[in-house]
């Protein structure tokens, strides 16, 4: 695992937020090419393809979340500035933060870069944050960058933390990229996509145009992702997370079975988050989503031309710098997509 959380540790140094995630894929596209991996550069999507291409399809978003500079010393929310703004409907767990908006961005090093160098630009400290519901957008007061233009991205300063069996970092969704970067180290050849905006709701665009591009279909399409949860208890009792269906389509694929099949032989716990949400909601007498992901909405989209299901790794601290799983978790995906694209009888 040393090899894994040495990937993870470049990369969460690379800036990568929601519409200006060029250096970032710049950075995995070399990275990969260095593997003798083949990586095709399209809009909003990089798409890495092994020896055996239709051997399996893995996606990740690779943005993260951040501000962006919108006018002289007035910085917003990348995710949720006009222009990112695609089919957001209020029920997705980004949006949902804008409802629980706490103080917890104050007094955190950011720093700016350039969009398509990914030139260090400076570094600032966030001073005051605050919900503007006539935007519907968190503003921010960052002090230091009086000098910056229009269109600037922000990075949240990140490094990984590793304490005993706990990870920590913005994890969403940095984490998946290593893993599928180390995949095509320990021998995977399949495809790969990398997308971008997913934070803004925009990534499975980029997907669906691709499949689309090539008159490609597939029923194994396999996202991976983090997943929310409240409290450490919660982490540590589950390793990896499933889901039946989101809010916008079922999960029709034969890699839901063949991923419990090996979950319950290497004796890897697991739960179904749609299920998990649902007896929430039961046992609270409270009704709400049961989250939106990337691929429901390109199921929805195609009308299930394409399906596949996710993969996700159980997280708390969600949307923060400080968001932490458990190595566990991390190795229990990782003997999951071996048994699955590897270790192949």
């Amino acid at each position: 695992m040393e090899q894994f959380y040495d990937i993870l540790k470049q990369l969460i140094r690379i800036p990568s937020v929601v519409g200006a995630e060029h250096p970032f894929f710049m950075f995995v596209k070399r990275e990969l090419e260095e593997m003798g991996v083949t990586v095709e550069y399209y809009d909003g999507v990089l798409v890495a393809k092994g020896d055996d291409p239709t051997s399996g399809y893995l996606s990740a978003h690779s943005d993260r979340n951040g501000l962006i500079c919108t006018g002289h010393n007035e910085f917003q929310y990348a995710a949720f500035i006009a222009k990112n703004r695609a089919d957001l409907t209020g029920n997705s767990n980004s949006e949902q933060m804008l409802n629980n908006f706490t103080s917890r961005f104050v007094d955190e090093k950011v720093q700016a870069y350039q969009p398509w160098s990914g030139s260090y630009l400076g570094l600032g400290v966030i001073k005051e944050a605050f919900l503007c519901t006539r935007r519907n957008n968190i503003i921010f007061k960052v002090e230091g960058f009086d000098y910056l233009f229009p269109g600037t991205p922000i990075a949240f300063m990140d490094r990984l933390d590793i304490k005993d069996d706990l990870i920590s970092a913005q994890l969403d969704n940095v984490l998946s990229v290593a893993i599928i970067i180390y995949m095509y180290q320990i021998g995977y050849q399949g495809t790969a996509f990398f997308t971008s905006s997913e934070e803004a709701g925009k990534s499975w665009r980029f997907l669906l145009e691709w499949f689309r591009r090539f008159d490609i279909s597939t029923d194994e399409l396999l996202v991976l992702d983090t997943s929310p949860y409240k409290t450490l208890e919660e982490l540590k009792s589950i390793d990896i997370v499933l889901r039946h269906r989101d809010a916008n389509a079922v999960f029709r694929s034969p890699l839901k079975e063949k991923i419990k099949k090996i979950a319950t032989k290497e004796k890897i716990r697991y739960q179904f988050k749609d299920t998990y949400l649902k007896n929430k909601m039961a046992q609270n007498g409270t009704k709400g989503s049961i989250g939106v992901t990337e691929l429901g909405r390109l199921i929805h989209a195609t009308k299930g031309g394409i399906q596949g299901t996710t993969l996700q790794i159980p997280t708390i601290g969600y949307h923060t710098v400080n968001e932490t799983t458990s190595d566990k978790a991390v190795q229990s995906i990782i003997t999951v997509l071996r048994k699955l694209y590897i270790d192949v009888a």
